[in-house]
């Protein structure tokens, strides 16, 4: 086999959600430079008309959906709907997740904490369960990658709002479960964890928060933060033939940040 077969998508169809920015975007920028055509979900109709606009330049099929998968039953009724248009994907990336607060354990309101984990965890098992459903029931297998963070590994320096480490470390564990539950079925589920690249909301914090980045930063063994096309190799890796059998792991992209 030569690296396009190993490596090819071509023929694949995948849904990357959250997907109009960010490192969503990177992501389905190189499936569909592998090959892949595109669905991708977003909150914010003029970027996803430009990340679509950017899959179509590459010569793939791609598709926007407007909707906001942070919010539970929002996000169901958009898997749903894009399940009836469009059918099974064959790959499936759960990328929805953000920091929303940066406050102590004790300050914290159950509106904050729920709200965090509806964003990070309820919209990763959503997404899996709905497609993967519709995997299992067409039976030629599948690719899940769920996006976690290395935040899941570790409780960050000098942040509050624990409701997001919690959040991702539960995407790792669910990924491991998915794993095991759907590897006689041919899905393999495994999940990103990214430490920090400098997405649109990572200069954000560095505009307010300037001291919690450069402390970050301070401790990459590697002395930078991850420039966003980094990832998109690596969602390449894990959704084609070559990760075949690859299953249960979570891949960590973090410059050696958590090597200390």
């Amino acid at each position: 086999m030569g690296l396009k077969d190993w490596f090819g998508l071509e023929g694949k169809r995948a849904l990357v959600t959250g997907a109009s920015r960010g490192l969503g975007r990177e992501m389905a920028l190189a499936l569909a430079g592998a090959g892949a055509d595109i669905i991708i979900t977003g909150r914010t109709q003029d970027t996803l008309d430009a990340t679509v606009a950017e899959i179509e330049a590459l010569g793939r099929k791609a598709w926007g959906i407007k909707a906001d998968m942070a919010e539970a039953k929002a996000c169901e009724t958009a898997c749903e709907m894009i399940l009836s248009e469009f059918g099974a994907v064959d790959i499936l990336i759960n990328n929805v997740g953000n920091r929303i607060a940066s406050m102590p354990i004790q300050e914290e309101t159950l509106e904050t904490w729920q709200q965090s984990l509806d964003m990070n965890l309820t919209s990763c098992f959503l997404g899996t369960k709905v497609f993967g459903a519709a995997m299992l029931e067409r039976g030629e297998g599948g690719r899940i990658i769920n996006i976690a963070s290395m935040s899941g590994l570790i409780a960050n320096r000098g942040i509050g709002g624990r409701d997001y480490e919690t959040g991702k470390a539960a995407v790792i564990h669910f990924t491991r479960c998915a794993a095991a539950d759907w590897a006689p079925h041919g899905i393999t589920v495994n999940a990103i964890c990214p430490g920090l690249f400098m997405t649109d909301t990572n200069r954000g914090w560095n505009e307010r928060r300037p001291d919690v980045i450069d402390a970050i930063v301070a401790h990459i063994p590697l002395g930078r933060p991850g420039n966003p096309p980094e990832i998109g190799p690596l969602a390449v890796y894990l959704a084609s033939p070559s990760a075949s059998y690859v299953t249960g792991a979570a891949y960590v992209i973090d410059g050696g940040y958590t090597l200390w």
